[in-house]
């Protein structure tokens, strides 16, 4: 009999969903059997990579996964729990042709998920879907299981791009949010020269501390807090699979993604004079405006870590980022999104630095903006709903860039409107020049949405 999934965890980016209730350790076994036998197409007995995070749910999961693979014919690497980012090292340093993480990444203690990778290439999109019409074939002979140790290998590549010669000596806040890089922050720090005071380091899926997911601001609190009490220069934070970074000034204020990718930019542009820097769309145009300052080229690409990574490989990028704090380096490193090495690569442009970061922030292009609006919609008309703003828009023959949702230009700023790839939501900003020319924007934005989602969802009335 045909195995019945809950069709909603088939994401764009991954597979996700809550335990024992849309996703099932069954479902886990059988997604094994279908990516191997999509592998096999290509790879007689393929080569994968397994890892997962500290969820409650994870080694049942895995356990489930592993043994679908190998029923499958696949052979397994087991690098066990970690971040997300060493089971993407782990597939490229062995003869891995593809890695599996188990890991509910940002979201609830309740939900997991599988994030798929090839080699080379992110598997995400179509060929997610493809997984649930594949037909599972089954190995007379079981593949193999090996389980593998890397953490001292991935440290010691993590460290090579560590702080060297250095102006100053960075005291540091690293909150973990009981996440998967707890144990790899906790065995890194102790081999970095400067101070280190350690957050939330115990992997523990029911995150006690506070949600792992440094791109709402009061997961951050803790963190704020200890920076100030102890005098800090900066406080950095990670999700649940530690791909995703957060970071705070010593005043307390969030540097987020765009502006965070203003200052690796001025890095990596130093040593790579007029390289491609990738940047989501729902970034700040101060950032696109400060790359091309740099002499680099700036480049407007869709949100999603699989959508840059593709891209970031397609045009030979050397920097990519994202608003919510996935960041990838590609200059020195292998162009995935790791929240570790990105805190490495920070330290190290700011030990080299006369001035500070709150200093380094202070002189960042600013315009006046609102953080990410959430606004909730269903699977099945966010996309429909924005296809009509989008014919709404070139009826009037309104300027927009239609990259991914639209991207409203005017001269006084622009305003965003897309459907997220992850959730039952709509996501919204608005970006003026001015203070004064914000609430014009707002407006602008409400009177185009409020037909199909109603007054009362926006609320953005706060942001006047």
């Amino acid at each position: 009999m045909t195995h019945q999934f809950n069709t909603s965890i088939f994401r764009e980016y991954d597979i996700r969903g809550t335990f024992n209730k849309t996703f099932f350790t069954a479902d886990a076994y059988e997604i094994g059997l279908r990516f191997a036998t999509i592998l096999h197409q290509c790879h007689k007995n393929p080569l994968i990579c397994i890892g997962r995070d500290g969820r409650l749910s994870s080694p049942d999961l895995s356990l489930a996964l592993i043994q679908g693979l190998r029923d499958a014919g696949a052979n397994i690497l087991d690098v066990g729990v970690g971040p997300t980012p060493m089971l993407y090292y782990a597939t490229k340093i062995t003869p891995a042709v593809a890695g599996v993480m188990v890991t509910g990444s940002h979201n609830p203690p309740e939900d997991n998920g599988l994030k798929l990778t090839l080699k080379d290439f992110p598997f995400f999109g179509p060929q997610i879907q493809e997984l649930k019409d594949t037909v599972p074939q089954t190995s007379e002979t079981p593949g193999s299981l090996e389980f593998i140790d890397l953490r001292d290998q991935y440290l010691d590549r993590l460290l090579i791009d560590a702080p060297k010669k250095t102006t100053q000596k960075l005291k540091i806040v690293w909150d973990c949010g009981n996440g998967a890089a707890g144990e790899i922050i906790e065995m890194l720090t102790a081999r970095l020269q400067n101070h280190s005071i350690l957050l939330n380091t115990t992997i523990d899926g029911t995150f006690p501390a506070h949600p792992a997911d440094p791109a709402v601001e009061e997961n951050l609190v803790q963190l704020c807090d200890t920076v100030a009490a102890h005098n800090c220069d900066i406080g950095i934070a990670f999700d649940g699979d530690a791909d995703r970074i957060g970071v705070i000034d010593k005043k307390g204020r969030v540097i987020w993604g765009d502006q965070l990718l203003c200052l690796l930019a001025e890095d990596v542009l130093r040593h790579n004079p007029g390289a491609k820097i990738i940047a989501d769309v729902k970034s700040s145009q101060a950032l696109f405006n400060y790359i091309e300052k740099l002499e680099g080229i700036a480049v407007m690409g869709k949100t999603g870590h699989s959508n840059i990574k593709t891209q970031l490989r397609e045009i030979g990028a050397a920097l990519a980022g994202e608003m919510s704090g996935h960041i990838f380096f590609a200059d020195t490193y292998y162009g995935y999104d790791d929240a570790i090495y990105a805190a490495i690569r920070l330290i190290s442009f700011l030990e080299t630095q006369s001035k500070s970061l709150h200093e380094l922030y202070d002189q960042l292009p600013k315009y006046y903006n609102t953080p990410e609006i959430r606004i909730p919609c269903d699977d099945q008309h966010k996309f429909e709903i924005v296809q009509k703003i989008r014919a709404d828009l070139e009826k009037n023959g309104t300027n927009f860039i239609a990259i991914d949702g639209v991207r409203v230009t005017t001269e006084s700023g622009w305003w965003l409107v897309r459907a997220s790839n992850t959730q039952s939501i709509l996501v919204a900003r608005c970006e003026a020049y001015t203070k004064e020319q914000l609430p014009h924007l707002i407006q602008h934005m409400k009177t185009v949405l409020e037909p199909y989602v109603g007054a009362g969802a926006l609320g953005m009335d706060k942001f006047y």
